[in-house]
């Protein structure tokens, strides 16, 4: 892969590359407004502009054919995203526009920002840590409000601030271990205790983040959940229900869904992929069986299975899973044994989800507090956990080069989630993970 650099201006397109009211490039590096000024009418108004100040002209090509009518937002070194110089240019969102603007900006100078550039620049200059560059693609993935909000806490530096807790207290740590390493055997001040309570204090804290990544990802990536049932057990209506409109053809007609139908919504501020699927019955219909056969790969992929059972017909399941939920449709009709619902008056919907809600966070997979979100912090934080953990389970005659050798390591686990131990081929592997023009 090849490595980012610092030392050239970058262009990217930050918004959708479509027909739109308005569409923004972003540049970023040193002389870049110097550059632009070339291509832009008001070159004075530009290059004499406070940071963080708009200007309003046209950009041009360099023989002075006017390309389209925009807006400059002006950020001098260390005020905008990157930290570097930067100007914002908001045009027309008209591709062939946009296409004369991106080779006009080649024509002055500058190059195509790869995935993720900017962001690695921001990094790179100081402006965020590790964990905050990786919330702003959590927050552009996001499927939830609650997932945004937290991803929104990441990039504050929630955080990155509870990990410098935790480093301070290492570095604390360590450096009464240095002052042991500095003497001679015989000259040692005092004898050194371990530090039993701050270490228990850092493992907790710790093991508290590393067990909120289960709870960040049922938020972010979602739940897919399966509607289950016989022929007419009111799936179809349940779905639209859900889904606040009709998706689903609702018919008396036994087998009216043959394949299944898939969208997302959400409960409780968990995202949901949901399905409605074909009934479960016996079919000589070539393509009614196929749906069948559709269904049950599904049911066999589905974190949580809301089977459906008509109230009259009771056609309950043949076999109960663990991850099923037995769901008497129809109340409106007939009251079922158990869970009943209505999809025609919403009857028993919130008792529905609390019971949702109840079984896709059992085991503490609620959002609270700080979290992380991230597969390379959820190894790292595990792999430093392991560390301290060892280190209290030493005998306590364990020579003090010993103990500083731990804490060394463990201290450099937190660098490595912050990014204040890293290595070019990670920050590759994490930048370009990002969409262009971030």
């Amino acid at each position: 892969m090849e490595a980012y650099t610092t030392d050239e201006p970058i262009y990217a397109l930050a918004t959708a590359f479509a027909p739109s009211a308005l569409s923004v490039v972003r540049t970023s590096g040193d002389n870049c407004i110097q550059m632009i000024s070339k291509i832009f009418s008001s070159k004075k108004r530009l290059l004499e502009a406070k940071s963080k100040t708009l200007v309003h002209g046209y950009l041009q090509t360099l023989d002075g054919e006017r390309i389209d009518e925009v807006v400059l937002s002006v950020y001098r070194k260390g005020q905008g995203y990157t930290g570097e110089e930067a100007v914002e240019i908001s045009a027309h969102g008209s591709l062939s526009g946009l296409k004369r603007i991106f080779r006009a900006l080649e024509d002055v100078g500058f190059r195509k920002a790869k995935r993720g550039e900017f962001t690695f620049r921001a990094f790179m200059h100081g402006r965020m840590d590790l964990t905050q560059a990786e919330a702003v693609e959590e927050i552009i993935s996001s499927k939830s409000e609650l997932s945004q909000a937290k991803a929104l806490d990441r990039l504050e530096g929630r955080l990155r601030n509870r990990l410098e807790e935790y480093r301070e207290k290492l570095l604390y740590i360590l450096s009464s271990l240095e002052v042991q390493l500095d003497y001679a055997e015989d000259e040692i001040p005092e004898e050194w205790i371990f530090p039993e309570e701050e270490v228990d204090e850092i493992i907790t804290g710790l093991e508290r983040l590393l067990s909120s990544y289960d709870a960040s990802s049922l938020y972010r990536d979602g739940a897919k959940i399966v509607l289950a049932g016989s022929t007419n057990a009111g799936k179809s209506s349940l779905f639209n229900l859900l889904m606040k409109e009709n998706r689903a053809i609702v018919s008396s007609i036994p087998g009216t869904t043959r394949d299944y139908i898939e969208a997302w919504s959400d409960i409780r501020g968990i995202p949901i992929r949901l399905y409605d699927t074909a009934g479960l019955r016996e079919s000589a219909d070539e393509v009614e069986s196929e749906g069948i056969k559709r269904s049950e790969r599904l049911i066999e992929e589905a974190d949580l299975i809301l089977y459906l059972v008509d109230p009259i017909e009771r056609k309950l399941p043949k076999e109960k899973r663990e991850n099923m939920i037995i769901l008497y449709s129809k109340s409106d009709i007939e009251k079922g044994e158990g869970l009943s619902i209505s999809s025609q008056s919403g009857e028993g919907i919130e008792e529905l989800f609390d019971e949702i809600e109840a079984f896709l966070t059992k085991g503490g997979r609620k959002l609270d507090d700080i979290v992380i979100d991230s597969e390379r912090q959820r190894v790292e934080l595990a792999s430093t956990l392991e560390t301290l953990r060892t280190v209290r389970a030493l005998r306590r005659d364990t020579s003090v080069d010993v103990y500083a050798l731990y804490f060394q390591s463990a201290l450099e686990g937190i660098g490595a989630i912050t990014g204040e131990v890293t290595n070019e081929e990670l920050l590759d592997t994490l930048f370009s993970k990002f969409c262009v023009g971030k």
